[in-house]
């Protein structure tokens, strides 16, 4: 299979797998999604999601949130890891979306990545799921399979990203990183991978990837 081809099938079994891909990050508006992902980093979606019902009840939006103690923030989101720097980055970049944005989530990536605590792939998801903005945000989810497909080079997210980019057109980009996410949760994970229903990996499958799971593929010798 040439790799266009490769390209256009993937594509073609993700859109029938999820047609119509739902935000894994639970929110009500830009604001607390941006803080939903930030909280993401280094921490599962489900796990945030147990956390930012107390957290937004506290504070929903950066005025509330200027007003509530690091400490009180940090209470409330250790479960997700790095609660001291997270913490102090989801006040202080609440104090200047009041400072600079009149209270606002700016809707450009310079904007969003000079906010503390985000960096490229926070500002990618916030622009693709907020805003619309064409955006492929490349997880460890999209960066292994973009890999096992053979699409990129493994070597950087930043070179996944571009090989995403330049592979898939871009009026499918902001449903593509949300379908592969969900592809790689459910048939195709970093452990625990199985052949028989990772038909993507059959079918799509760089030759050392298959030769790494498959049960009956040739092991090169």
């Amino acid at each position: 299979m040439k790799k266009h081809e490769k390209v256009a099938f993937i594509q073609e079994e993700l859109e029938k797998l999820y047609p119509n891909p739902p935000i894994p990050l639970d929110h009500s508006d830009s604001y607390t999604l941006l803080i939903a992902v930030l909280l993401s980093a280094q921490c599962t979606d489900a796990r945030v999601n147990t956390v930012t019902p107390s957290l937004f009840e506290l504070a929903s939006t950066p005025d509330e949130m200027t007003k509530v103690t690091i400490d009180a923030i940090k209470a409330i989101i250790r479960p997700c890891g790095l609660s001291p720097a997270k913490s102090k980055n989801i006040h202080r970049l609440s104090e200047i979306l009041m400072e600079q944005h009149q209270g606002n989530v700016p809707n450009s990536f310079e904007a969003l990545e000079a906010l503390p605590g985000v960096g490229h792939k926070t500002a990618s998801v916030v622009m693709a799921q907020a805003f619309d903005v064409p955006a492929f945000p490349v997880d460890t989810h999209i960066h292994r399979l973009m890999f096992r497909w053979g699409l990129t080079n493994g070597k950087s997210v930043e070179q996944t990203e571009r090989d995403a980019k330049r592979l898939f057109p871009e009026e499918k980009w902001n449903d593509l990183h949300l379908q592969i996410i969900f592809y790689a949760r459910e048939f195709s994970p970093a452990r625990g991978l199985k052949w028989e229903t990772d038909h993507l990996l059959r079918l799509c499958g760089r030759p050392s990837e298959q030769r790494k799971w498959s049960p009956v593929f040739p092991r090169k010798r």
